[in-house]
């Protein structure tokens, strides 16, 4: 633990109060890491690396937003700082530095060499200032975190982030290459005896003022065999790569978000936050006629492929968010008819200082006993239709129920944001069949993502003519939710069906230069 508390001592971690602390400094957990070396039965192999190296704020938190005011532009990023006259300050990063809403692009360059002093291996690693498992280091540095938790996902529509660390708090920096396209990483170092040097790259040492002491780290390195049995070795790659990379390793993607199950029902909806009364209201305010609202707004779909299924026919499955781009959460609750599976929905309104003002009704809620669902599904949020050239309906989805969750955030730079929703997973909210009344919410600059993954979901596109199509993702299709602007509830994205019965084939034009 020699280089934790050389550190300490000069304030970058655990230690009293320093005089001056960078902005931001690197610090190893220990003298020593190990790497393993998974060798797989054909003898390919690859190397699961994790050289314990944290990025701690100084005096003031590191925090960063980045934004672009639509998809056509470049995301821009600013760094907010306090002056010495304790104003606030939004100083602007250099244009194309942040390139993606995945983290600080290329923070760290990591170089392995072998006991000749013979580098081996060189890359450059993004960083994820919004760590899962960020923790104080420091004894006088504040209690509270409030930055997001994670950074952000596979959706390529994104709008907005705030990233941060808190002062005197860490974040991990991700020292393994990412995964390519099969989700494989191209990364095999012999076993042996190594030195690993992490350190800032030219661009953000200048940009943030950091020292050279404060900038790099240096740990002794040992790379063992092990084999590569079922792939679990693969996975633990993943999870690990993911978790540095401010993707929440076991974050729970249900068949719609990803998977679903009977867990998440036994379990959801007893958070205090999100447990509504035991019945409905007696009466109810009217809507008011001003204050803050929710609005409701479709991201492009993402992740649209074509495959063809068990039962011989043609589908093509996609990513859809609705989000929150308003200045109040949407918030439903539900109350079950006694003896039946059904709730009567209510949209609840709160005046600018977030107290509860009023409710409307806002239709049901029905329980989904399906295999993967077992939950508490909210019935009028959004619709899928694929529509043909001329914008009429071709397909419609038989998605149209839903459990809202925070799964995630598209723009958190907006005012009243929520940066650490509750529910962020079927974990929180959706509730078990013995419930007799559930909250569903979805917050202020956050989204719910569905993968339309299944017949059924998925559009079957077997018949249909090849040529130009859209996919269309609409939020409140019957108006039952009162929000700011129906008018931005649905986004198309152009696909196009081709091949033969036999061989259907699919392209997805890039939207504003985007792909995915």
């Amino acid at each position: 633990m020699a280089t934790a508390v050389a550190l300490a001592g000069a304030g970058y971690g655990v230690a009293n109060a320093a005089d001056e602390r960078p902005a931001v400094a690197l610090v190893a957990a220990s003298a020593n890491a190990v790497g393993t070396r998974y060798v797989r039965d054909n003898g390919q192999a690859f190397v699961s690396l994790d050289l314990g190296v944290h990025a701690i704020a100084g005096d003031q938190p590191l925090e960063i937003w980045a934004k672009r005011s639509s998809y056509a532009e470049a995301i821009k990023a600013e760094r907010f700082v306090t002056g010495e006259n304790g104003e606030r300050q939004a100083v602007a990063l250099p244009e194309g530095l942040i390139k993606d809403f995945e983290g600080l692009t290329d923070f760290t360059e990591v170089t392995i060499a072998d006991a000749a002093g013979a580098t081996v291996k060189q890359f450059s690693t993004s960083f994820c200032p919004n760590a899962w498992d960020s923790a104080r280091t420091r004894r006088d540095a504040p209690a509270d975190n409030p930055f997001p938790s994670g950074c952000a996902g596979g959706n390529p529509f994104l709008l907005g982030a705030v990233w941060g660390i808190q002062a005197g708090w860490n974040a991990e920096v991700r020292t393994t290459p990412r995964f390519d396209k099969r989700g494989d990483v191209d990364f095999d170092i012999a076993p042996g005896q190594y030195k690993a040097t992490v350190k800032l790259t030219p661009a953000y040492r200048e940009l943030l003022d950091v020292p050279e002491s404060a900038a790099s780290v240096t740990v002794n390195l040992t790379i063992t065999d092990r084999p590569d049995e079922d792939g679990k070795g693969r996975e633990v790659a993943q999870q690990r790569m993911l978790a540095a990379s401010g993707t929440q390793a076991e974050a729970v993607e249900h068949v719609e978000h990803g998977t679903e199950g009977d867990a998440a029902a036994q379990v959801s909806a007893y958070h205090p936050e999100f447990r509504p009364p035991a019945k409905r209201p007696a009466t109810l305010a009217a809507e008011p006629k001003k204050g803050p609202r929710p609005d409701l707004r479709s991201l492009p779909a993402h992740g649209i492929e074509l495959a063809k299924e068990d039962d011989g026919k043609w589908y093509v499955s996609f990513g859809a968010t609705v989000w929150n781009g308003g200045n109040s959460p949407l918030r439903v609750d539900g109350f079950r008819r006694t003896g039946t599976e059904l709730m009567d929905a209510y949209q609840y309104f709160f005046d600018a200082n977030g107290k509860e003002v009023g409710s409307v009704e806002a239709g049901t809620m029905e329980w989904d006993p399906q295999e993967g669902h077992n939950h508490w599904h909210f019935t009028d949020f959004a619709q899928y239709n694929l529509l043909n050239a001329d914008k009429s309906q071709a397909v419609r989805s038989g998605k149209e129920a839903f459990c809202l969750v925070n799964t995630d955030a598209v723009d958190y730079t907006l005012p009243n944001a929520k940066w650490r929703p509750e529910n962020t997973d079927l974990y929180s909210s959706c509730g078990a069949n013995t419930a007799v009344a559930v909250r569903e919410v979805l917050d202020v600059g956050s989204g719910d993502t569905y993968t339309q993954n299944l017949p059924g979901q998925s559009f079957e596109v077997t018949d249909l003519p090849n040529g130009t199509y859209f996919v269309e993702v609409l939020a409140n299709p019957d108006n039952k939710l009162a929000e700011l602007n129906t008018k931005n509830n649905s986004a198309l994205r152009k696909i196009i069906l081709g091949g033969t019965a036999e061989k259907r084939t699919l392209r997805v034009p890039p939207l504003h230069g985007i792909k995915g």
